[in-house]
């Protein structure tokens, strides 16, 4: 019987999981529009690469957009865009449906578009990173820390500039973002910043 109810459990889950992908593929549509259907972002819409992101953090951030934690502040253009898209997900079946969907697209590497980036200067700096994100970039669920590999470099750029103005993680609804503010002070100058974002380009994608 325990067996029986294990493999019902696992069948069920798997179902639950299906659900969630085709689900997610409908309501993905609309985020399309900007991200792009395999979700590698455009620039010029202010969206990031987002395919493959893990999908506890793509779950979070919808939540965040949805309840007001962030895309609020007036200095947020882009988060301004996301706060409505993301109240187009009715329910938080809907977001773990998205973010699922998201998870399991194939994650691209964006071409890269800042220039005057010494990633050797940077490998030291992203020691400190690495305590959260990991060594190779690929984020820590325990830390809340996202992956930063495969990730547009034009947005890591931008997410640490609005960290350091408080433009984002001032919010105490997440005090996750409040330590990431505090982490991004440790970058001196816009210099440092794209050392930092070169290094993380020089990592294995995928």
């Amino acid at each position: 019987m325990a067996v029986g109810l294990l493999l019902a459990a696992g069948i069920s889950g798997e179902d639950a999981f299906a659900d969630d992908l085709e689900r997610g593929h409908d309501l993905f549509a609309l985020c399309a529009q900007c991200h792009g259907a395999d979700g590698a972002g455009n620039e010029l819409f202010l969206a990031p690469a987002i395919a493959g992101l893990n999908q506890w953090y793509v779950q979070a951030q919808l939540g965040y957009f949805k309840n007001g934690v962030r895309g609020l502040h007036p200095d947020d253009v882009a988060g301004m865009r996301m706060a409505p898209m993301s109240r187009t997900l009715r329910s938080e079946e809907d977001i773990r449906a998205v973010a699922t969907y998201v998870a399991s697209l194939a994650p691209v590497s964006p071409a890269p578009t800042l220039e005057g980036g010494n990633a050797a200067s940077g490998k030291d700096s992203f020691t400190l990173c690495a305590t959260c994100h990991g060594v190779d970039a690929a984020g820590n669920e325990q830390m809340f820390a996202p992956r930063l590999r495969n990730s547009s470099d034009w947005y890591l750029f931008s997410q640490i500039k609005k960290f350091q103005a408080g433009i984002r993680g001032s919010n105490p609804g997440n005090p996750n973002g409040a330590v990431m503010r505090g982490m991004s002070m440790t970058l001196p100058d816009d210099q440092a910043i794209k050392d930092v974002i070169a290094y993380i380009g020089t990592l294995p994608q995928q």
